[in-house]
């Protein structure tokens, strides 16, 4: 069994889960099938503490950080957080639509959130991620193709482009790729992903 193994509810049981208040219901008979991989730091460049959780969760004191300040109307969610030592926090049912991506494209088809699930990788567009993030995605991704008829990958930067640009320079698509491989290898039944990227 994955250690993220999805439920019927969309929950996984292997994160933590912190309930967010930012999201709302799918449209009916919408198949869940892009996952869109981001990258956040709160604030930037820092890693560590409640302050991405928080801001997820409608928690986050604006006063603490200069940076903040600029966040106080946003309302945002994503369905999973991968923290740098792999810990995985969830904060929306994968069967529901989180605020994630904002604007968005893929192949023609408009509000990337109607139909795609979101994992943000703590981490900047100004550094390498971990080697623990790279597995625990691999994992969550895998758990997640058993549940959902996930096709395509991409990163928030192709669903946005000029807009967005994480996951950024330094994810890794190729490594990400060959970690996704041999899971999905152990898991025989699982279909290949496609990548928009590499």
């Amino acid at each position: 069994m994955n250690r993220f193994d999805i439920g019927e509810d969309g929950w996984s049981r292997g994160a933590q889960q912190l309930p967010s208040p930012n999201f709302d219901a799918r449209a009916a008979d919408t198949p869940i099938d892009l996952l869109v991989i981001h990258n956040i730091s709160l604030p930037p460049g820092q890693f560590g503490g409640p302050y991405i959780a928080d801001l997820f969760t409608n928690r986050l004191d604006c006063d603490a950080h200069p940076y903040f300040d600029q966040l106080r109307a946003l309302r945002v969610s994503a369905h999973f957080l991968i923290r740098r030592d792999g810990a995985v926090i969830q904060f929306v049912s994968a069967n529901d639509r989180a605020w994630h991506a904002g604007a968005s494209s893929f192949c023609g088809r408009e509000r990337c959130n109607d139909f795609s699930i979101g994992i943000e990788l703590e981490g900047t567009d100004y550094e390498p991620f971990e080697a623990a993030q790279y597995d625990a995605l691999a994992d969550l991704t895998c758990a997640l193709q058993a549940r959902y008829p996930l096709t395509d990958v991409a990163g928030h930067e192709h669903i946005a482009p000029g807009r967005k640009t994480d996951p950024g320079p330094f994810f890794d698509w190729t490594h990400f790729r060959k970690c996704l491989i041999q899971k999905e290898a152990v898991a025989s039944a699982l279909p290949m992903l496609r990548f928009l990227h590499g």
